[in-house]
């Protein structure tokens, strides 16, 4: 008789559960219950985007920005008091986002096909638009190690069409890079991956996963040394619970016991240190990318097709962005 947990379905208007446990939250081995917070719904904080992306949180200001990618905009979410307006706009088609070790605003740009840093002023600058003498596709997503080393990858979504960002031929090949803001040094550490796209550090930074939504939809895992990978080999490939149907990781990010926490149909998939999926957040969007935040770090926030969700979950985000 299979064990496997019953999972819930959406009708067309999706409302927030008023009873507990939420059945959007499933947990699909015992492990995952440690994480599970009883008592928290998921909520919809926020709607009306076009294809919403780049969650990253600001604990000193208690806001959460994320981008509306083919509107071209940044959004803001103030968690005090729920607000929701411009942060920026037009944002050139961001993408992904993190804060770098001096908590400036780190983003992938698919307009202008490059990697910004949002300086205290409120200046852009550009950090990387191209290697090798060549321009990248659109970088996607971003990650900074304590080094200070911006890692981003750069599949080719962005220009595809006019929709999110603009039509242009790829001039390299889709890859996984290593910035050095200070020097301008910057590596190519992966060329392996179809299309590269979201990617995340263990809590100790010693490995780095990195999603591949183009084939095989899998996620890879490398040690990192220094400014380089090593030891690559697949982590997981994905499936919807219950259907076995395939699905892919988008943007993902660890907590603090080494959980990936990652964006992808039918919403939130939770994968253990050891490969596995564990958990399930069903979301009646699919998700693309999540971060953690909240003033204890123990908030889940998923931006997910058109909207901004949330859910309260039993630990913590094992970075600060």
């Amino acid at each position: 008789m299979s064990t496997t947990p019953s999972v819930p379905t959406f009708a067309a208007g999706w409302q927030q559960a008023t009873r507990y446990p939420d059945p959007a939250i499933v947990a699909l081995d015992p492990r995952f219950e440690k994480y599970w917070l009883k008592l928290s719904c998921v909520e919809r904080i926020a709607t009306g985007c076009r294809w919403a992306e780049g969650p990253v949180y600001f604990g000193d200001g208690r806001y959460l920005l994320w981008s509306d990618i083919p509107n071209n905009r940044i959004l803001k979410w103030e968690e005090e008091t729920g607000a929701v307006s411009v942060y920026r706009k037009p944002s050139n088609f961001a993408n992904g986002h993190t804060r770098d070790r001096q908590g400036r605003l780190i983003g992938c740009s698919h307009g202008g096909r490059c990697v910004t840093r949002t300086e205290y002023d409120g200046s852009i600058t550009v950090l990387i638009d191209s290697f090798g003498g060549k321009r990248l596709n659109s970088p996607n997503d971003v990650v900074v190690h304590p080094d200070g080393g911006i890692w981003f990858t750069d599949p080719s979504y962005g220009i595809r069409g006019n929709y999110e960002g603009f039509r242009a031929d790829s001039e390299t090949k889709e890859a996984v890079y290593r910035a050095d803001p200070k020097s301008g040094q910057v590596e190519k550490v992966f060329d392996q991956a179809d299309q590269p796209n979201g990617l995340c550090f263990s809590p100790d930074y010693k490995r780095l996963y990195i999603a591949d939504t183009g084939m095989p939809r899998d996620i890879k895992v490398f040690d990192v040394d220094g400014k380089s990978l090593r030891n690559g080999k697949r982590h997981a490939q994905l499936s919807i619970p219950g259907s076995g149907a395939p699905s892919a990781a988008d943007g993902m990010r660890c907590d603090a016991d080494g959980n990936i926490w990652a964006g992808a149909r039918p919403g939130v998939l939770v994968i253990a240190p050891t490969g596995e999926t564990i958990g399930m957040i069903r979301l009646p969007e699919t998700c693309a990318n999540v971060c953690f935040g909240g003033a204890r770090r123990n908030r889940l926030f998923m931006t997910a097709s058109q909207s901004l969700y949330a859910v309260y979950v039993d630990t913590t985000g094992g970075h600060i962005a």
